[in-house]
């Protein structure tokens, strides 16, 4: 993937950020700092969203054995109620960025904006399809939130949460107004908040 302008010589430990779960009803906000290693190149990187599962899978597989540096972090759902989503995204991305075992020289953050970090940054909007980076962290924290959705759908059954992930689906809905709100629905987020009892 071509990184679109963006010039990496400069920095040799380059950190990509993404996230994943803004949206969704329920669960944490993951994200995903990636340092990768320029000796060690990993083919097919791209955003997340436009892979397959099994292809994600085993990105992310790749990504874990040759990355110099990586790690993924979240916001629980007590969080995002208590920070705001926007607020709890930025938390996430900085936790992910400090667990880091290796320190970054610059980071590339996907978006528009940056959280406050230690080191110098630059916000890169559609930075999973631009920055091989964040392409890589999108794929981590991606991964990491589905499979959390699979245990959640293991423990709560009813809400097909294997299915749309916690997302705002008609059968999410429909569970919601048949089931009731769990203690990992985003109690903020007005299509739940609307069904919890005053």
């Amino acid at each position: 993937m071509e990184s679109l302008g963006f010039d990496f010589s400069e920095h040799k430990l380059t950190a990509g950020v993404d996230e994943v779960g803004r949206g969704p009803l329920v669960g944490n906000v993951v994200a995903a700092a990636v340092i990768l290693d320029p000796e060690n190149p990993i083919a097919g990187l791209a955003d997340s969203k436009k892979l397959s599962e099994k292809k994600r899978d085993a990105l992310y597989d790749e990504i874990l054995e040759k990355a110099l540096a990586w790690s993924v972090a979240s916001a629980s759902p007590a969080e995002i109620d208590e920070l705001n989503i926007l607020h709890a995204t930025m938390l996430a991305m900085q936790r992910a960025v400090l667990d880091l075992s290796v320190k970054p020289e610059y980071v590339y953050v996907d978006g528009n904006r940056c959280p406050d970090l230690p080191y110098p940054s630059e916000p890169v909007v559609k930075g999973d399809s631009k920055v091989k980076e964040i392409s890589a962290a999108s794929i981590l924290a991606k991964v990491v939130r589905d499979r959390e959705m699979k245990v959640l759908d293991a423990q709560y059954p009813a809400y097909g949460f294997a299915k749309h992930k916690g997302y705002p689906t008609q059968e999410h809905f429909k569970a919601l107004k048949l089931h009731g709100p769990l203690a990992e629905h985003r109690r903020s987020f007005r299509p739940v908040r609307e069904l919890i009892p005053e």
